[in-house]
């Protein structure tokens, strides 16, 4: 049986931390940037953890079962 490839997009966008939890950035930060505050801008410039809700779909992606 041949491997199962991880998902290209979710190995570019998905880091896992030290406690299994997977790490992921911040949207709206790519342009656009005049009209939004530099509070706003520099809070999506961390690092957010991904939703219990969305943790399935891109463990599947990544191949962590």
């Amino acid at each position: 049986m041949p491997k199962v490839k991880t998902k290209s997009s979710a190995k570019k966008r998905f880091k896992l931390t030290g406690t299994g939890k997977i790490k992921r950035k911040h949207a709206f930060k790519s342009h656009i940037l005049t009209k939004k505050t530099k509070k706003q801008k520099r809070n999506l410039t961390k690092f957010g953890t991904v939703h219990k809700t969305d943790l399935k779909n891109i463990k599947l992606c990544l191949n962590m079962k």
